[in-house]
């Protein structure tokens, strides 16, 4: 695993944890929001983890409230709204900070291992993937939807290790 896999993390239920924890599966790191015209994208985030799951991939929410104030919300508010409006089963972590001067250790190390390491998280719903040997193969722009062709190709090989997923 890399840099990425030992960086500290809380679930939302504010228990420890790290993408270490996830080592082995490819991973779909997501900024979150509940306000978010993009919001509905849960939905097929959800859809995503519960084909894939079996075969490796977990999808990882982390919500922020960096855009627009689309994310107001107590880590509690939030996973009941996403589970009581989407049913999200997939591992959701505590609200953080995304993008700026105070953003997370774990999105500085994304936004530097990605193929646009000079660019901030442009909005909500920004998609990262991760192999399963912890690099980061792919950023996506927070449009595109989680069932987009390009996504599900990357997503399908870097389940099976192979190098078109960069």
């Amino acid at each position: 695993m890399t840099a990425l896999a030992d960086i500290p993390v809380k679930t939302i239920k504010g228990d420890d944890a790290s993408l270490g924890d996830y080592a082995g599966k490819a991973l779909l790191v997501v900024n979150v929001a509940s306000q978010c015209g993009l919001t509905p994208q849960y939905e097929g985030l959800e859809k995503l983890y519960r084909d894939y799951k079996d075969d490796g991939l977990v999808v990882l929410g982390f919500p922020a409230n960096d855009f627009a104030g689309q994310e107001p919300g107590s880590n509690e508010e939030i996973a009941t709204f996403c589970t009581t409006n989407f049913g999200v089963d997939f591992p959701m972590f505590e609200k953080i900070t995304v993008k700026g001067e105070d953003k997370h250790p774990l999105y500085a190390e994304l936004i530097a291992e990605s193929d646009n390491p000079d660019a901030e998280i442009s909005w909500n719903f920004e998609k990262f993937l991760i192999s399963r040997d912890g690099h980061v193969v792919k950023r996506f722009s927070p449009r595109t939807v989680p069932d987009d062709p390009e996504l599900i190709a990357a997503i399908e090989a870097a389940l099976s290790g192979s190098a078109a997923a960069g």
